[in-house]
C-alpha cells in the first residue's frame, strides 16, 4: 500500500472513530457513526465529482499541491497522459517514416491478414497493380488482383516459390509476385515489375529459334556435299581424313541446332495438359536397349519398384531419360554401374538415375542446369556433352510440375533424381478376387 494510501485509511479511521466518539457522549453511537460516515462520504463525491468535472475541463489546479488520495490521482494521470502523448507521437513519426520508406521503394508492398484482406499498400503497390490505400483497405486482394496463379500462391502458404502476372493496369507489362510472412497473422504480396526481363527474355528465346532455323538450310546443304564427298572414291586420300572430320563436326552442329530448338519450345510452352498414361519402367527398358550396343559402355540395369504410370508426354519424359542416362554413361568408366529407379510413394514418385562415375563437386551442382554449362573444361568436345541436355531436362520436368534434385561428390558418383507430384502418378486400383473375397 502507498504511503498516500495509507494516510487516506487511517484518516477515515480516525474520522469515523471521531463521530463514534461524539456520539457516544450523546448516547447514540451508532447515530454518530453514521453521521460521520455520511460527511465522509459527501466529502469524497464532492471530491469525485470535481475531478470529474477536471477530466472534463483539463483544469486541475485545485489538485496539483497536496498530499491527499485526490491529488496523487491526478499526478499518476497526468504522469500517464504525458507518457502516452510522448509515444504515441513517437508512433506517428516512426509511421511517418516507415510510410516514407516504404513509398520511396520501388517494389509494391501490400500487407494482408489472415484472410488475405488489405490492411496497408505503399504507393508502388498503386502504380504496379492499381491498388489504392484507402478504397481498397479491408478488400481480399485476390477480388481485385484475379490472376489464377496469385490465387494459388495465396492459398499455398508456400513464401519461397513466385509467379508471373500480367499486370493489371499496363498492358504488355508483367509482374513478379512473392508472399512473406509478416507479422502474427499477417503477410507481405510482394510485387516487382519484371517487364524488362520478360522481354528480354522472349527476345532471346526468339533470336536463338531464328538463328536456328536460319542455320538449318545451309548446314543441309554443307551434310549433303559432305555426304558425296565421303562417298567419293576420285578425291585424293589427304583430302579424306578431313572430310571425315568436317562430317562429324557438322554432325555435332546439326545435333546442337536441335536442341536449341527443342529447348526454346519448352521454354515458351506451358504446363503439359496430356492425361497419357505413360510406363515408365517400359520406356526405361527401351532407353537401356538403344544404349546397349555402343562401345565402352558401363553396366546399365533397372529397379522398377513401382507399377504406377505418369500422366505425361512420352516423347518428352523419354527425351530426360535419354538425357540423364547418356551423361551418366558419359562420366562413368566401362567397369562402373549405372542404375535406372523408378518408385512412387503416397506424396509422388521419383524417376533416378545413379552412377558410379567421376562425380561433381558440389560448387558445380547449381549451374549443371544451364545452358552450355560443362562440368569438365579439359575434356574434348567430341568426348564431352554440348550442355544443352540438363537444361533440356529441367524445362521438361518443369513442364510436368516436376523438379530435379542432383546429388553429387567428387570421385564418389551421382545421382540425379526426377521428382514428380501426387497427381501426375497413376496407381491402378487392386483387383478384386473372384467370388468378392
Amino acid at each position: 500500500m502507498s504511503e498516500s494510501a495509507r494516510k487516506f485509511v487511517v484518516g477515515m479511521i480516525l474520522f469515523l472513530s471521531a463521530g463514534a466518539v461524539v456520539g457516544w457522549l450523546y448516547d447514540e453511537v451508532v447515530m454518530g457513526l453514521l453521521v460521520a460516515a455520511l460527511i465522509a462520504l459527501a466529502w469524497q463525491a464532492s471530491r469525485l465529482l470535481s475531478f470529474e468535472r477536471a477530466l472534463r475541463t483539463g483544469n486541475f489546479e485545485q489538485f496539483r499541491v497536496g498530499e491527499g488520495i485526490w491529488e496523487q490521482i491526478f499526478s499518476r494521470f497526468r504522469f500517464e497522459r504525458e507518457r502516452a502523448v510522448r509515444r504515441k507521437k513517437n508512433y506517428r513519426m516512426l509511421l511517418r517514416e516507415i510510410r516514407k520508406s516504404t513509398n520511396a521503394m520501388p517494389d509494391g508492398a501490400v500487407i494482408l491478414d489472415a484472410n488475405n484482406e488489405i490492411i496497408a499498400c505503399n504507393r508502388a503497390a498503386k502504380e504496379l497493380a492499381g491498388l489504392k490505400r484507402k478504397k481498397d483497405r479491408g478488400q481480399r486482394v485476390d477480388n481485385i488482383l484475379r490472376d489464377p496463379e496469385l490465387i494459388r500462391l495465396l492459398q499455398s502458404g508456400d513464401h519461397k516459390s513466385t509467379i508471373e502476372m500480367m499486370s493489371p493496369v499496363r498492358d504488355g507489362e508483367w509482374l513478379d509476385c512473392r508472399v512473406v510472412p509478416y507479422g502474427g497473422d499477417q503477410k507481405l504480396l510482394l510485387l516487382r515489375d519484371v517487364t524488362e526481363r520478360i522481354r528480354l527474355s522472349k527476345m532471346r528465346r526468339d533470336f536463338v529459334a531464328n538463328a536456328s532455323h536460319e542455320l538449318r538450310s545451309p548446314l543441309t546443304v554443307i551434310n549433303g556435299y559432305l555426304d558425296s564427298l565421303i562417298d567419293d572414291e576420285s578425291i585424293p586420300a589427304t583430302w579424306q581424313k578431313p572430310v571425315a572430320q568436317m562430317r562429324r563436326q557438322a554432325a555435332r552442329m546439326r545435333q546442337i541446332l536441335s536442341e536449341m530448338l527443342e529447348l526454346s519450345r519448352l521454354e515458351s510452352a506451358g504446363a503439359v495438359k496430356s492425361d497419357e498414361p505413360v510406363d515408365v519402367p517400359e520406356l526405361l527398358e527401351s532407353c537401356r536397349q538403344a544404349f546397349e550396343g555402343h562401345s565402352k559402355v558401363a553396366n546399365v540395369t533397372i529397379d522398377a519398384q513401382s507399377t504406377a504410370e505418369l500422366r505425361a508426354n512420352k516423347a518428352e519424359i523419354e527425351t530426360v531419360i535419354v538425357n540423364l542416362l547418356s551423361n551418366a554413361i558419359r562420366y562413368t568408366p566401362e567397369d562402373g554401374e549405372i542404375t535406372m529407379t523408378w518408385r512412387s510413394d503416397g506424396e509422388g514418385a521419383d524417376l533416378i538415375v545413379a552412377d558410379t562415375g567421376e562425380g561433381i563437386d558440389p560448387e558445380y551442382i547449381p549451374r549443371l542446369t544451364e545452358r552450355f554449362f560443362r562440368v569438365d573444361k579439359s575434356r574434348g568436345r567430341d568426348d564431352g556433352g554440348i550442355g544443352l541436355g540438363l537444361a533440356i531436362v529441367k524445362h521438361v520436368l518443369a513442364r510436368h510440375d516436376a523438379e530435379l534434385v542432383v546429388t553429387s561428390e567428387s570421385g564418389h558418383g551421382s545421382e540425379f533424381r526426377c521428382r514428380f507430384p501426387a497427381e501426375r502418378v497413376v496407381v491402378e486400383p487392386p483387383v478384386p478376387l473372384a467370388g468378392g473375397a
